[in-house]
């Protein structure tokens, strides 16, 4: 019986089994912020796809459009699509800026400028952190667009 005993008392003092429990501790301490860096790279790779597309089809919309005032509404609505498909609810009024090279803005062999800035919060960080700290990453991009030579002019 003494023989019983002490294999017992050795195979529970031994350390079979705290590897398991080494790995799972590991993992999870590399696995979580490896997951947060995934989530957060995404929402900014979103983002750049987000305000590229947005940026072209503003400056493209802008110059197709017969007057300026039409040109700017519908480059609003192109922001406001491209931002909604890839899940920003900024006010594309204000995440757009457009600019001209000439002072008619449409004129013919002008140029338009769309620039796009959204900021992407960071995620998981709660508001009250985010009031006293900024943490978000702002994103932004500009397309030019050509006014076509042989455009006829209205305005």
């Amino acid at each position: 019986m003494t023989g019983w005993c002490a294999e017992r008392r050795a195979r529970l003092t031994g350390e079979d089994g705290s590897s398991v429990i080494e790995f799972l501790g590991l993992s999870l301490v590399l696995l979580i912020p490896l997951v947060y860096l995934v989530l957060t790279l995404g929402r900014l790779e979103a983002a750049m796809f987000a305000t590229e597309g947005a940026a072209r089809e503003a400056a493209r919309t802008y110059v197709a459009a017969d007057g300026a005032d039409e040109g700017a509404e519908r480059a609003v609505a192109a922001v406001g699509i491209a931002l909604h498909d890839q899940g920003f609810d900024d006010d594309p009024a204000t995440a757009l800026v457009l600019t001209c090279s000439a002072v008619p803005c449409l004129a013919p062999g002008s140029a338009v400028s769309a620039r796009i800035e959204v900021r992407v919060p960071l995620p998981f960080v709660p508001s009250f952190v985010r009031d006293v700290i900024p943490l978000e990453v702002p994103v932004s991009a500009e397309r030019v667009a050509p006014v076509d030579t042989y455009r006829t002019t209205d305005e």
